[in-house]
């Protein structure tokens, strides 16, 4: 099988959040989604498939010089560029489905328009095209885009990380039986009344998986809030409660951590037992300010997220000790099936985070996660803070969008592509 991508588009639209999301950089309360068209053919058979994201430039390009309106004009205008020079990004030629993705992540980071902008943001970027070209190229075959790996094809911008098989048959041989449903996570900013934010998705909506957004400034008040909260959340009768933490990189090192971490087991042992891993804590260039994270991961796992942004980083993260990698399909879904190939050759471990995805985005990191055994599952949050744009999928995707017993789940039988015919 060979696609060769034939022409694009991409459309925006402002989404408002229902309640603002805090993170480490500041709060984010309206952002932009790209859609995005990509027509291919395979095999010469022709197709259109569809793919989408959240351009997050608080989370992707946290530069405190250029203001949110800059930042998210600039990744608009890069969006655009893709479009319009898909074909030339990925290589030119009909190659498999992941090799074009990763052609194209390889490409976006080396474009000359916009040079400022970080890593993080050019392939949030490009995401949503590499999605739509997986989605194609399912539809154009009849099947799950997850079911592209059953036989062996070159990707030589991978295979070297592969000597014994291959890209192809490595992400292959990680796929299981594919389960779309997944427990539903709901974030928790650090602030006054969460009770009040959090008791209608557990009576409701049955939740009982909370991510922690910590601030990082104060480790003892972080140890509370996160004692607090799985009390809070125990009291309302979620059943054993589930519990993540993320501080955004906010830690200044891997110590700080470790500390945060001894104080929450001293103030609430069963808060501590909860408590299942943490995302990335520490600054997200790993290679310039190293950690061995060793000390931590005897206590908890640790996983990278930011940090991880080309795959000769996978390396250096199992050197320093990191217990796996935080997924998220807005680095693209052809980056994120190698990695998490390479880190399951080596018994690394697997979380699925999230980017507030919505509609098509979110329909994929459930079939990303039903298809690729994760710590947790899939975090999804567009139902908590932008539940406007998933509205064109419901009701038919209710259980997705608008759970009432603490699960994400699709219905009926995977679809083809990527879902972006359910």
């Amino acid at each position: 099988m060979k696609v060769r991508v034939l022409d694009a588009d991409v459309s925006f639209l402002t989404q408002p959040f229902d309640v603002p999301l805090h993170i480490s950089t500041g709060v984010i309360s309206v952002i932009t989604e790209a859609r995005a068209t990509v027509r291919v053919s395979v095999d010469g058979r022709r197709s259109e498939g569809r793919g989408s994201i959240y351009l997050s430039d608080l989370w992707a390009w946290p530069d405190p010089t250029r203001s949110h309106e800059e930042r998210d004009a600039a990744m608009r205008r890069f969006c655009e560029q893709i479009a319009r020079d898909l074909d030339d990004l990925c290589g030119g030629e009909a190659a498999h489905p992941l090799e074009l993705g990763l052609r194209l992540d390889g490409a976006v980071h080396t474009a000359s328009l916009e040079p400022d902008q970080p890593a993080l943001a050019r392939s949030n970027c490009a995401c949503a095209f590499d999605a739509a070209i997986h989605d194609a190229a399912g539809l154009a075959l009849g099947v799950s885009a997850f079911d592209l790996y059953s036989e062996p094809a070159p990707a030589p911008s991978a295979d070297a990380l592969f000597p014994a098989c291959g890209a192809i048959q490595a992400v292959g041989k990680l796929m299981r039986n594919p389960n779309p449903c997944s427990d539903a996570w709901l974030v928790v900013n650090q602030d006054e009344g969460f009770e009040e934010a959090v008791r209608p998705w557990v009576h409701q909506r049955g939740y009982r998986c909370f991510k922690l957004k910590l601030l990082a400034r104060d480790n003892q008040a972080d140890a509370a809030h996160t004692a607090a909260v799985f009390r809070a959340v125990s009291e309302m009768g979620a059943r054993a409660p589930r519990l993540m933490a993320d501080t955004n990189c906010a830690n200044p090192d891997a110590a700080s951590v470790l500390d945060y971490l001894e104080r929450l087991q001293a103030l609430d042992p069963m808060a501590f037992r909860a408590l299942e891993y943490l995302e990335q804590p520490t600054p997200r260039d790993i290679a310039a300010s190293p950690n061995d994270w060793r000390p931590v991961t005897r206590v908890k796992p640790v996983f990278l997220d930011e940090g991880l942004t080309d795959l000769s980083l996978m390396e250096i993260a199992m050197d320093q000790g990191w217990s796996g990698f935080a997924l998220k399909t807005c680095k693209g879904h052809s980056f994120s099936l190698v990695a998490a190939a390479w880190a399951r050759r080596r018994h690394m471990g697997l979380t699925l985070q999230d980017l507030t995805n919505p509609g098509l985005s979110a329909i994929h990191g459930l079939l990303f996660a039903g298809h690729v055994a994760t710590l947790n599952g899939v975090e999804l949050n567009s139902p908590q803070f932008t539940p406007a744009a998933n509205r064109e999928w419901l009701p038919r995707l209710g259980g997705l969008f608008s759970p009432t017993d603490g699960r994400h789940r699709l219905p009926g039988p995977i679809p083809p592509g990527l879902g972006s015919m359910l």
